[in-house]
């Protein structure tokens, strides 16, 4: 047996202890200044399993932190860039319902304009007040309005893509500076926005400038219009201050040397990325981001071509989507939308194979847009703020992945759409008070799309009321308004969300969904509305 010294041994032990508490510091401190990426949870879609934040760029892809694949799938919702400076839409609807529509419809990012005189205005409009809604929007300015859009959307589970749209409230300009504002009001608004949102980690990156067009050029080094040049400087001066967003640089319109293509949209033309490309501090953050659009905004002559539309695949592969096929960078659509989505105008064959081709290359994209009121393209919801224009959903479904219904007795994503209430069979029976609409308002020939409209036909209002509906052969893979969970094999219940509770006297609420066919059996039987 040996003997042991007591006060080395103490020694030891207390050597020991500070060993470990020193360890364990140096975890912490690796934790917080590296913004470890477990820390941050957002659901890309009810599908997908987590984004783990901040994204970055290998060759054609966006991925996580993690290293997994991302692709962006959302909705540009218009507002703040305008003199409103606020989302339109918000005399309607709260901007939380706004948001939480927008993830149930499967998209998980917005693209948000802005423009740089109305981040420094004092100034909000077009949020009606009197509706009992957006509360706490009120009395705030439009930076602070932008503040809780941005926050509730990561409480939503929704990414955020700041879009420096405009300058002035009035119109796009050609160029990065103007309207009495300059390069460096343009820079600062911008490291303004990355320092004020740096820990906001939903807040995923920065769309430079909205369409450089006219005098914009690329590539010829011409300090006063050369765009690429301008974003590489705005770009670094981003990174500077946050180096974990996506710097996003949409193309020009022309003036690019050696140009292949006669006509490009505003902001469609990255042509030159091959020759000049952008030059940035973290090459890993960059993205680049064409719009385009259909004949119903402009009649473009390659729209009346004989190959047409044929001659689309050939014009996006040069004018854009070369950068993405030689592993250049990844390619987001910034902007594409129209009214038509049929299979016989320029403008739905057009939109029809864009949705195709962004499909087919797994490209990111940003619809134009949510809003209704952009009138050249209308949006994905119609005139009313509410319901949502179901053809159009239905062709954008395709890029979407599939909502997950959820089975009995397992929760939804809390960041998502908290329900606390219940789920309770209704007894498929007619009430008196509230009646069943139902239209199969898409149909093909894999699959279709329902809407359901509830009308309380009574003198009191309802402050809470479920749809029961039997359906055999048809799996949902898309539903609004609404929350769709299947009981049994095929009895299906439906539960508002908690701003669609409420039926007032004569008052319509509209929910639906889309789904796949299995067979010919495949119509929703013994539909039925109770209030509970």
């Amino acid at each position: 047996m040996q003997f042991v010294d007591k006060n080395k041994l103490r020694t030891l032990r207390l050597l020991k202890q500070l060993l470990i508490f020193s360890l364990s510091l140096v975890v912490f401190l690796l934790c917080v200044l590296t913004k470890s990426p477990a820390s941050i949870h957002l659901d890309s879609s009810r599908a997908a399993t987590p984004i783990e934040l901040p994204l970055s760029t290998i060759g054609r892809t966006i991925v996580d932190a993690k290293g997994k694949v991302v692709l962006l799938r959302g909705v540009n919702w218009f507002g703040m860039e305008t003199d409103t400076h606020a989302p339109h839409g918000l005399w309607k609807r709260d901007y939380k319902e706004m948001l939480a529509q927008i993830k149930k419809l499967g998209y998980n990012v917005i693209r948000l304009p802005y423009s740089v005189a109305g981040l420094r205005s004092l100034n909000v409009s077009g949020i009606d007040f009197a509706i009992g809604s957006n509360k706490e929007l009120e009395g705030k300015t439009p930076l602070e309005v932008m503040d809780l859009v941005v926050q509730e959307a990561e409480r939503q589970g929704l990414l955020i893509l700041l879009d420096s749209h405009r300058l002035n409230d009035q119109q796009i300009p050609e160029l990065w500076y103007g309207d009495g504002l300059t390069e460096a009001d343009w820079i600062d608004t911008w490291t303004t926005l990355a320092i004020r949102y740096k820990n906001q980690t939903n807040v995923i990156g920065a769309d430079l400038k909205n369409e450089p067009h006219g005098k914009a050029s690329w590539g010829d080094n011409n300090i006063s219009t050369d765009w690429r040049l301008a974003a590489e400087r705005a770009g670094n001066a981003i990174l500077g201050v946050n180096p974990n967003w996506l710097i996003v640089v949409e193309g020009v319109e022309k003036n690019v040397p050696g140009q292949k293509l006669p006509q490009h949209w505003h902001g469609g033309n990255l042509e030159g990325v091959k020759r000049y490309p952008v030059r940035l501090s973290r090459s890993h953050k960059l993205v680049y981001s064409p719009h385009e659009y259909g004949a119903g905004v402009y009649n473009q002559p390659y729209f009346s071509a004989s190959n047409f539309p044929k001659n689309l695949i050939s014009r996006w592969q040069i004018g854009f989507n070369y950068i993405a096929s030689q592993n250049i960078a990844p390619i987001l659509i910034g902007e594409f939308g129209g009214r038509q989505i049929d299979l016989n105008s320029k403008e739905g064959i057009w939109q029809n194979e864009l949705v195709k081709y962004i499909q087919k290359n797994n490209l990111s994209f940003t619809y134009w847009s949510w809003n209704p009121d952009s009138s050249d393209t209308g949006g994905i919801l119609l005139d009313d703020w509410q319901t949502v224009d179901l053809p159009k959903q239905q062709l954008l479904s395709q890029l979407l992945p599939p909502v997950q219904v959820q089975p009995p007795n397992q929760p939804s994503n809390p960041h998502v759409s908290p329900n606390p209430t219940p789920f309770v069979s209704p007894t498929p029976t007619s009430t008196a008070q509230l009646k069943v609409t139902t239209d199969i308002n898409s149909n093909w020939e894999t699959g279709f799309c329902v809407s359901f409209k509830i009308t309380n036909q009574g003198n009191t209002k309802v402050n809470n009321w479920q749809l029961a509906f039997k359906m055999n052969q048809a799996k949902i893979n898309n539903f609004w308004n609404a929350d769709f969970k299947q009981q049994g094999a095929i009895q299906y219940v439906v539960a508002p969300l908690d701003w669609g509770k409420t039926i007032e006297p004569n008052q319509v609420r509209d929910t639906g969904f889309c789904a796949k066919k299995l067979g010919s059996d495949y119509q929703p039987q013994q539909i039925a509305a109770v209030s509970i």
